[in-house]
């Protein structure tokens, strides 16, 4: 019973983490103001492809980017914003 007790309360505290980092992104995507995290995200394409709705929206809002549109759109934008394109330096 006191296991379950200290799990529910780690479960607590970490959504409680979750919300007031949401409150933060919110704050700042509503003052109009882009908002440079410390640490750039680090997701290749195929973690964009099949990252879950409330991710990106997560971490679309850390950044004080749109987050308004279908999943498609969303992940198309993260892509473009996040993932430069390959560059050739063997010149």
């Amino acid at each position: 019973m006191m296991e379950s007790t200290a799990a529910a309360a780690a479960a607590a505290a970490g959504e409680m983490a979750f919300f007031k980092s949401w409150q933060e992104s919110t704050r700042w995507r509503s003052t109009g103001y882009f908002k440079m995290p410390v640490h750039y995200p680090r997701y290749s394409r195929e973690d964009y492809e099949v990252m879950p709705e409330w991710k990106l929206d997560c971490l679309l809002a850390q950044y004080g980017l749109p987050v308004a549109g279908d999943l498609a759109y969303k992940r198309s934008f993260a892509i473009d914003a996040f993932l430069w394109p390959p560059s050739d330096h063997s010149s």
